[in-house]
């Protein structure tokens, strides 16, 4: 008896999405950094198992939306419900917000399984825990909780048992040695775009998107050539640097952290390039694999 199934993770931004996903699969599979609304692009992270898959879908942070890719993000966190065989709404413990309403009221609505993972308990006393319990117990229906600290790493691997343990009898969806849906250039992108969140502060970061233009595997060297795309020529000149200093240090970060991940080393190859307001252009948006259906 083979058990499978889609897990959808649910919540606002910065609620600990891609930490509790990097836990659950053991790979640094989602951008983590300390601001908010990092993760653009929905992935899917796959639990292999002799008798079990999991396949686990990281999305975006749903949020009040401000431009064209809030308004993408958004509409795609909500049409997540539709292939879900099971939902994980994650919430920061100690933080109260309005956006979860629409979340909530979309779980109460539906019939998918769901589970209630309180994070960040590593950051309240007993008080708060019990208050925060209470609330949602009140606000969602027959809802299954569960309180860990993906920092910490506690009560992490309980929950994964119990997902794996509610995953209905289905087929098997992925190779056995595949672990994510995603190519080699997704996470080239998304380890550039972390650095550049890690280097660069207000709407800098917000403003860029980046593209790997090729990926050219050797034996023991992996050549890469990245673009960062910015919206103007202000934002061009701040992420190059004086003398480049800045452009360097975005680059030296984001090869160690290659290097890594691919068991290789890497050259890096990175240019930067002004696409005027790309994140309000329907066609850009598009180009950059935002406006898929």
């Amino acid at each position: 008896m083979f058990k499978s199934g889609f897990i959808n993770i649910l919540g606002l931004p910065n609620a600990g999405k891609s930490s509790i996903i990097n836990r659950l699969l053991g790979e640094n599979f989602s951008i983590i950094t300390s601001k908010a609304q990092t993760t653009r692009h929905r992935a899917y992270g796959i639990i292999n198992g002799k008798n079990h898959q999991a396949i686990i879908s990281d999305t975006p942070g749903f949020t009040r939306p401000t431009n064209k890719i809030h308004e993408y993000m958004n509409k795609k966190i909500l049409e997540s419900f539709k292939d879900a065989d099971m939902i994980l709404l994650i919430i920061e413990l100690g933080v109260k917000s309005e956006s979860n309403n629409k979340l909530v009221d979309k779980i109460n609505k539906s019939k998918i399984p769901t589970l209630l993972v309180l994070n960040k308990v590593d950051k309240v006393n007993q008080t708060i825990l019990e208050k925060e319990i209470n609330y949602w117990k009140s606000e969602l229906n027959n809802i299954e909780i569960w309180v860990i600290s993906a920092k910490e790493n506690f009560n992490v691997e309980n929950l994964k048992n119990r997902l794996i343990e509610l995953l209905p009898i289905g087929p098997k969806y992925f190779p056995d040695d595949t672990w994510t849906d995603k190519n080699e250039r997704f996470f080239v992108n998304e380890i550039i775009r972390e650095k550049i969140l890690m280097n660069f502060k207000k709407e800098i970061p917000y403003s860029v998107e980046v593209i790997t233009e090729s990926f050219e595997e050797g034996l023991s060297i992996i050549k890469i050539r990245s673009i960062i795309m910015v919206e103007r020529t202000s934002q061009k000149g701040i992420i190059i640097g004086h003398k480049g200093d800045a452009i360097k240090r975005v680059g030296t970060q984001a090869r160690i952290d290659m290097e890594v991940f691919f068991n290789k080393k890497i050259f890096l190859d990175l240019q930067v390039k002004v696409n005027k307001n790309w994140r309000s252009s329907d066609n850009q948006l598009k180009r950059f694999g935002y406006n898929q259906k």
